[in-house]
């Protein structure tokens, strides 16, 4: 690493799951003032994370409560990336440790992200609320493309779920399995999807297979950021949470009649399990995305 990196502490902390040996892990420098982008870049590279997270002081006008606010910048080993739910999710708790539940302010490229952590029998719970999500069309030529790079047949693909491009911090193409041995046969075309998902500036692809109403098994290809796959992608849940939304896909939930609450299981093919709650409200366009984290140990 860099000589401006070794002066600022690394920590490794995994994100959706209590589990070190679960969930999706993160490199966290919470004091990352005066890191060059380069150095930045070193760490998350070094690491070989799918994403690392680096805190520095708030912009002015960012507001939230004194020692509370901070901007975050998230480097995959490749480039620097608009937002990251895991990383957030990752140092939400890490801050948690050192100073306390409650909530954070957090400054990312693509928009304010508020986080609250609480704690229950002593495990501790971030709850990162999107930025407004949007949901686009894809083409039929991208959409094959994307199948080809797959090496997934358009018969496979679940004709309840239309094929969208969502956003809610970052871009993710969802595409749903009509089975669950579909979604678990993932072997692609890393150049050829890496190349189409920077055509389309696609972060990842969400994959996902619906297992009951509110529950889904997940996976997140992601050649643009140098990985394979991503282990648990609290960005890719926030989208999906909006594009479930937008085609009414998903039922109220009676035992919470102000939310519906999705629970997203992800990783259990890389033998890396976690769990991604996202909850939708009435009247709030936003999607809020809950997980656990844990330090991992060097």
């Amino acid at each position: 690493m860099t000589t401006s990196a070794k002066e600022h502490e690394v920590l490794r902390y995994t994100a959706f799951s209590g589990d070190p040996g679960g969930g999706n892990r993160a490199g966290i420098v919470l004091d990352a003032n005066g890191m060059s982008d380069d150095a930045m870049l070193a760490v998350a590279a070094g690491l070989g994370y799918s994403e690392s997270a680096f805190l520095t002081a708030p912009p002015e006008g960012l507001g939230g409560r004194e020692g509370r606010a901070f901007r975050i910048r998230f480097f995959s080993p490749k480039a620097e990336v608009s937002f990251c739910g895991h990383a957030t999710v990752a140092a939400a708790v890490a801050l948690a440790e050192r100073i306390g539940p409650g909530e954070l302010l957090f400054a990312t490229s693509a928009g304010t992200v508020p986080v609250e952590v609480s704690e229950a029998d002593g495990e501790l719970r971030a709850t990162l609320t999107s930025v407004e999500p949007y949901i686009e069309e894809v083409t039929e030529a991208d959409l094959g493309e994307a199948l080809a790079a797959l090496d997934w047949p358009a018969a496979d693909l679940d004709p309840a779920f239309p094929p969208r491009i969502a956003f809610a911090g970052a871009r993710h193409l969802v595409l749903a399995a009509a089975t669950r041995e579909r979604l678990a046969d993932l072997a692609y075309d890393f150049a050829r999807l890496e190349a189409l998902m920077h055509r389309l500036d696609l972060t990842t692809v969400q994959l996902v297979w619906r297992e009951s109403d509110t529950v889904f098994a997940v996976r997140d290809p992601f050649p643009v950021g140098g990985v394979v796959e991503d282990p648990a992608t609290g960005a890719a849940a926030a989208a999906f949470g909006a594009y479930v939304r937008e085609f009414g896909l998903v039922p109220d939930n009676p035992g919470a009649p102000d939310a519906t609450v999705l629970t997203l299981r992800q990783g259990e093919d890389l033998g890396r399990p976690g769990t991604l709650t996202v909850t939708l409200r009435p009247g709030d366009p936003r999607v809020r995305v809950t997980g656990t984290g844990t330090r991992v140990e060097e």
